[in-house]
């Protein structure tokens, strides 16, 4: 028998996992790392600073500005106060920031991850601190490279430290939210703080320093959600960072340029787009998910451009609909065109009506409310004399910074009388003066006693009228439950 032919193994599948290739983007400057600096700038001077601000809320509410208080179950943001059963109001602000990304998205792209997202920010922050301490891309890339000595591991240990400093006031700043940020800062270094304070600035600590530290760009490409969700957003009118590779292409560098046998593209091939990106992708090979939009290869293209004498734009924000105009020689769509259309019109339309509704719901909403709950066992109780006695319990909210002094009455009650677990039965009268504190609930258990003669099943609706200038009466309907009255048909007999 003749040897079998030799049995090739399958090929291999690529490997699944991928060993992170350290990313040190070079430094540049420009119109886009300039505005990437002033909004890295608001960003962390709003988040640093914004629990020190003081708000005068008078005597009986907290004096921070922006206060997620849990202890009262209050989220105060300056001038407004929400309560629990008006977490409507957040959740409206919560909606529109999600219309917003869309917005922002369907213009502009990715702006948000390139600029403003949490991530990119302390990215960033942290990428500047490799600059200052190990110094630019080469200085980063030798140092890397370098085998660990006693030199290195100083190094290294001094910007983890730094690192980690920075890492500790983020997660310190975030509790400030939550509690007096200058009593908790006292707590807090006293050792006088609850548990929960510690352990929120640990792990926030942690998490900072490793997300921003050491995993940064795999953040944006392999953990977060949105760019995958942000392909829905897009359209061929939206703004994105492109390549324009009818100019760049065939690219080479300006040696090979003057060899060529034919003309070659824009593009020297000076890799500078590459060197300056934040997570080290090639923006020449199109649309990726790496691409957060931050315009960076923009100025440090131009800045190319310019060294050799041919015009800006290779790289730059561009639509896929001007991208084909320009490629066949018209001219791109004006700005504002581009921006204002349908999609953004409607996101923006979207937008503002929740928001001109959450402010409309905010004036418009009451400061001073009543619930009655009526007792259903017993449901009523006849005293002796023949009255009737219902008992209620009555809860009445404040919520402004003052105590609330109220008159309470019960309307449509001929002949009731009102009083108290404060009070004796002897003592009820028409109506009950009852002070709400500031910024409060209080709750009453009222009994409404009706006499016999009037006793019986009806509504009537409990007012609470406050007795200074300010006014505002508030009414809650409910039910006076009595023993059904007895009806007695007349017999007469026919006489024969």
């Amino acid at each position: 028998m003749n040897a079998p032919d030799s049995i090739k193994p399958p090929n291999k599948p690529a490997p699944l996992y991928a060993k992170r290739t350290a990313v040190f983007p070079k430094k540049t400057d420009g119109p886009f790392r300039r505005f990437k600096w002033a909004v890295m700038a608001v960003c962390l001077i709003i988040y640093w600073g914004t629990p020190w601000l003081r708000w005068d809320r008078g005597p009986f509410a907290p004096h921070q500005a922006v206060l997620v208080d849990l202890e009262h179950r209050r989220f105060y943001m300056f001038a407004i106060e929400i309560w629990p059963q008006e977490f409507y109001f957040v959740a409206g602000m919560l909606i529109m920031a999600g219309i917003g990304l869309f917005l922002v998205t369907s213009a502009v792209g990715r702006a948000w991850c390139g600029y403003a997202c949490p991530q990119t920010v302390w990215t960033d922050l942290y990428q500047h601190v490799d600059r200052l301490i190990d110094g630019d891309r080469n200085a980063q890339t030798r140092l890397q490279n370098a085998p660990w000595g006693a030199a290195k591991t100083m190094q290294r240990l001094f910007k983890w430290t730094v690192y980690l400093g920075i890492a500790f006031c983020t997660g310190g700043a975030w509790i400030f939210y939550f509690a007096d940020a200058p009593t908790l800062q006292r707590q807090f270094w006293t050792g006088t703080a609850a548990p929960v304070a510690y352990a929120a600035t640990g792990i926030l600590t942690f998490t900072t320093f490793w997300l921003g530290g050491f995993m940064r760009e795999q953040v944006c490409i392999y953990m977060c959600p949105w760019p995958r969700i942000q392909t829905a957003m897009l359209d061929e009118n939206s703004l994105t960072v492109t390549y324009k590779h009818w100019r760049g292409e065939p690219r080479g560098s300006l040696k090979e340029a003057k060899g060529a046998a034919t003309p070659l593209g824009d593009c020297i091939d000076c890799h500078q787009c590459v060197a300056v990106c934040p997570t080290g992708i090639d923006i020449r090979e199109g649309a990726q998910i790496g691409c957060i939009t931050c315009a960076l290869c923009i100025d440090a293209c131009d800045k190319a451009m310019d060294s050799v004498g041919r015009p800006r734009g290779l790289i730059d924000y561009c639509t896929l609909i001007d991208a084909d105009l320009e490629a066949s020689g018209k001219p791109a769509r004006p700005a504002l065109k581009v921006l204002f259309r349908p999609r953004t019109i409607a996101y923006f339309a979207i937008w503002g009506g929740i928001g001109a509704a959450l402010l409309f719901m905010l004036g418009a909403r009451e400061r001073l409310t009543i619930s009655v709950a009526r007792e259903r066992n017993p449901e009523f109780v006849q005293l002796s004399g023949g009255a009737v006695r219902n008992a209620f319990t009555v809860n009445l909210r404040n919520m402004q910074d003052r105590p609330r002094a109220l008159r309470i009455t019960a309307e449509n009650m001929r002949g009731a009388a009102l009083y108290s677990d404060e009070m004796a039965s002897g003592a009820a009268q028409r109506e009950l003066a009852v002070t709400v504190p500031a910024d409060s609930m209080r709750r009453v258990r009222l009994y409404v006693v009706v006499p016999a003669e009037q006793a019986r099943p009806h509504a009537f609706t409990f007012v609470a009228q406050p007795t200074d200038s300010v006014g505002g009466a508030v009414r809650r309907e409910t039910q006076f439950m009595a023993p059904e009255p007895e009806h007695h048909d007349d017999k007469h007999e026919e006489s024969e």
